[in-house]
């Protein structure tokens, strides 16, 4: 009798074999988006269990969880967890969880994941589902004087250009606070433009000069850009709208989203358009790091590497527009592959402007990592504790600052990515403070110059750029990720029957790192406030001011940006002094 090899797990069964094993009865259905992307359905009341286990005891992360209307086509409103499983078999999990649209009702995953506490307040405003037990049950995307009705993401609510009246004279968000028995001043920073699409408003509680604690709220222009592609964009349009999510890191997004549509439609992208990808996302992170780069000299008081990173960081957007015609928002990237090609004079000055690249940032890192006044500033300040990094799934240098080796492009391998993951891997610091998380930028930008030189060596494939033969088939859904300069952007689509995206939604790096900063400002001095918010890499508005409010003496003092950053710089004349 001879004995029958054992059949072959498909990527990511293991894990679905343990959650049956745990939780006998709780799966309801499995099944492939993508090779790459087993699906399960489980119990509306096992979710939260499941998942957590999944999370902390099978190497899982969190980037977003996604709501969506299906009551046209399945009688009911559906969640998908995504979990990116990063230790044994890795691959992206989603844990689907149907909500009844009669009671509208899920159990909250966040008092057991931390990380999915901003999606499912998300999803409360957009869809009017209730979390029942969620940790924090504020609104985050809807306004305060948003009509109570009206959830802006269900397809029956409402035209994307629809503005309700408002419905209360004054907003009364509650700004959270642990303070203990301290006796706090509160500051008001704000507004704020940050990378994923909303300005922001910021509390500090300090007492004297140091930050007890932290809240804040972003949104507060919230563009509405999926209700918008939903509505009146066919979905190959929505490469487009994807750029424009982000001034810095735009092309990361539009190749998220193409891929959301290339792999749950099975459509191959030609091996070339996949490495000429790679080379326009590492030339993206290399201006967004030399910008990043100058901006932590500059509110550390070290101005002249701020004009001198900035200086060279015009070479970087010389290389944008030598490969793709302009220096940002490049308009390049299609469904099935690339608009044009790397010619062969394009890929000599490219190699030739990457030298140069090279050497002067390694003269200006040098400068910077031995100045004295930038160590003092940066080493010990804006501290991610390891264990707030893992509840809270935050993304880039941010969390790899903090010793986790969480990085895309090595993890999970996309377009050019997989044919060059072996010779590589996620650069990570230990110090978990403003200090490493400069470090790993400063690693990530040598290592994109690498990459780079080795995709456009003598084996870039050769052959077409774009592959426009598909058919679209309606309601098959599949997610796309990318690595963007400021950490890992998720995206989501489905396509209806109509051409149209039926959803689409788009995770910013960002969305994942703010809810970490409030434990990143603790145990620091207002004049470090304005470095730790730079060092998880957003983008502020040039208008911004701030409040000055002592609760004690019931005083109120406005300040402009320039004076914070001063004070900032310099730690001189505190803004709280009479």
């Amino acid at each position: 009798m001879t004995s029958r090899k054992k059949q072959a797990l498909r990527t990511g069964e293991s894990h679905i074999q343990a959650v049956r094993e745990r939780y006998p009865g709780v799966v309801l259905s499995e099944s492939w988006s993508t090779d790459y992307q087993p699906v399960i359905t489980v119990a509306r009341d096992s979710a939260p269990v499941v998942i957590e286990y999944l999370y902390y005891q099978r190497g899982g992360w969190m980037p977003v969880m996604i709501g969506n209307d299906e009551r046209s086509f399945n009688n009911c409103f559906a969640l998908y967890y995504i979990l990116s499983m990063e230790e044994e078999d890795r691959c992206m999990l989603t844990v689907r969880v149907e909500v009844p649209a009669d009671t509208c009702e899920f159990y909250a995953v966040s008092p057991k994941v931390p990380a999915a506490v901003w999606s499912e307040r998300e999803v409360q405003d957009m869809f009017g589902l209730h979390a029942i037990g969620i940790i924090d049950n504020r609104n985050l995307v809807l306004p305060d004087d948003w009509p109570m009705d009206i959830h802006p993401l269900r397809k029956d609510a409402m035209d994307y250009r629809y503005r309700p009246a408002p419905t209360r004279d004054i907003e009364n968000y509650e700004f959270l606070k642990e303070t203990g028995d301290h006796e706090t001043t509160t500051i008001p920073m704000g507004p704020m433009h940050i990378t994923s699409d909303e300005p922001g408003h910021f509390r500090l509680y300090v007492e004297g000069e140091d930050i007890i604690d932290a809240d804040y709220r972003m949104f507060f222009v919230h563009r509405g850009m999926e209700k918008c592609a939903e509505a009146r964009m066919d979905y190959d349009n929505v490469s487009f709208l994807a750029e424009r999510i982000c001034g810095i890191c735009g092309y990361a997004h539009s190749v998220a989203y193409s891929e959301t549509v290339e792999r749950a439609q099975g459509i191959e992208v030609p091996l070339r358009a996949q490495y000429i990808r790679a080379i326009l996302l590492e030339t993206e992170r290399l201006h967004s790091h030399l910008l990043n780069l100058g901006l932590v000299c500059h509110y550390s008081g070290f101005d002249t590497g701020f004009q001198h990173f900035f200086r060279i960081r015009e070479k970087s957007m010389d290389l944008a527009e030598l490969l793709t015609g302009a220096r940002k928002t490049y308009g390049y990237n299609l469904i099935g592959g690339v608009r044009r090609d790397i010619l062969a004079e394009q890929k000599l000055e490219t190699l030739r402007l990457v030298g140069e690249l090279r050497a002067d940032a390694k003269r200006l890192v040098d400068e910077l990592l031995s100045t004295p006044n930038f160590l003092k500033r940066a080493q010990g300040v804006g501290k991610l504790d390891p264990k707030i990094a893992r509840d809270y799934s935050p993304v880039g240098p941010c969390v790899r600052g903090s010793g986790f080796a969480r990085d895309a492009r090595w993890v999970h391998p996309f377009d050019g990515y997989a044919a060059i993951a072996a010779k590589h891997k996620p650069i990570t610091a230990d110090t978990c403070d403003v200090f490493g998380r400069t470090v790993v930028r400063v690693g990530e930008f040598l290592d994109s110059i690498d990459i780079i030189e080795e995709l456009l060596s003598a084996d870039l494939p050769s052959g077409i750029v774009l592959n426009d033969k598909f058919n679209i088939d309606p309601h098959k859904f599949a997610l796309g990720w990318t690595e963007a300069p400021r950490g890992e952007d998720v995206h989501w689509s489905m396509i209806g029957n109509d051409q149209k995206c039926y959803r689409w939604r788009a995770k910013a790096s960002t969305y994942s790192n703010w809810p970490v900063l409030r434990y990143m400002f603790r145990g620091n001095t207002i004049s470090d406030a304005a470095l730790i918010v730079g060092s998880i890499d957003p983008c502020y508005s040039c208008t911004e001011r701030v409040s000055i409010i002592d609760v004690k003496k019931g005083t109120e003092k406005v300040v402009t940006k320039q004076q914070l950053e001063t004070y900032a710089r310099t730690r001189k004349h505190s803004p709280l002094a009479d």
